[in-house]
């Protein structure tokens, strides 16, 4: 790597690290309570599911714990959501930033998906051990669909929050569509359910959800007795990573209208 290039490397490296820090204290550090709302999120939601489930059946489709069965559905959603929605908004509010050209918008949502990422993996991590700690570990978990699992999460959810950067600074509209797009997802991605349990004719369709995929894999990282034979988890990656690559280009080549954009 030539000096130039090194130069220009380390100077974008010290950018992204300092957005972090930006984003870590205007998100978490002005807000009573601060980071313990990222863990009470998912804690509640798991909570209110297992709780209003079990009032209406016995078991839950996989297992015998409601909780560990919807921890292992939602976990891995809020991973994706969380990254995609504050990827989403990494331009719009970091905007006054971008006046100095060292401050790009990529630069902005490669910021927000790092420490989105880091926070959703302790949180994910926390949640868990906690449920084993109280319930007892449910069956022996395969570590590499779990990690696989997690990292399609990932991956999808950077290739969303990156194009719908470049869409919620063009199109302000989009945000409100986005909103009701997630709130769709959350409800077919199978947090509630397992995509077996679904009409034949409904599975067609579910099976181009990408998250129906990461779900499914996750699950059966925590439940060997399930097959999950529909789970693409490469899919999952091709999806993610084509919306990164075309958002990226997008961001890069409408930087100007981006940033000037209300």
């Amino acid at each position: 790597m030539s000096e130039p290039t090194r130069s220009r490397s380390l100077q974008y490296a010290q950018v992204v690290f300092a957005l972090i820090i930006r984003e870590i204290t205007t998100r978490y550090g002005r807000s009573p309570g601060g980071y313990v709302w990222a863990f009470l999120e998912p804690v509640a939601t798991i909570a209110i599911l297992s709780i209003a489930f079990s009032q209406f059946a016995k078991n839950p489709p996989l297992g015998e714990n409601f909780a560990v069965f919807f921890a292992t559905g939602f976990i891995p959603f809020h991973i994706f959501n969380d990254i995609a929605a504050n990827g989403g908004t990494a331009v719009l509010q970091n905007r006054p930033l971008m006046r100095f050209p060292v401050v790009t918008p990529f630069g902005a949502v490669i910021a927000r998906f790092i420490l989105s990422l880091g926070t959703q993996l302790i949180v994910g991590g926390i949640v868990f051990l906690g449920l084993f700690l109280i319930v007892g570990q449910p069956e022996n978990i395969s570590i590499p669909p779990l990690l696989l699992a997690i990292a399609s999460a990932a991956i999808l959810g950077l290739g969303v929050g990156t194009t719908n950067a470049l869409l919620f600074s063009l199109f302000p509209v989009w945000r409100n569509i986005w909103a009701i797009i997630s709130r769709s997802l959350f409800v077919i991605s199978g947090v509630f359910f397992i995509y077996e349990q679904v009409p034949e004719h409904l599975q067609k369709l579910l099976w181009w959800n990408p998250l129906t995929h990461v779900v499914g894999e996750t699950r059966r990282s925590f439940y060997p007795s399930y097959e999950g034979a529909y789970i693409s988890i490469w899919y999952v990656f091709l999806i993610g990573i084509l919306f990164f690559i075309v958002g990226g280009i997008l961001l890069v080549r409408f930087r100007g209208s981006v940033i000037e954009s209300e």
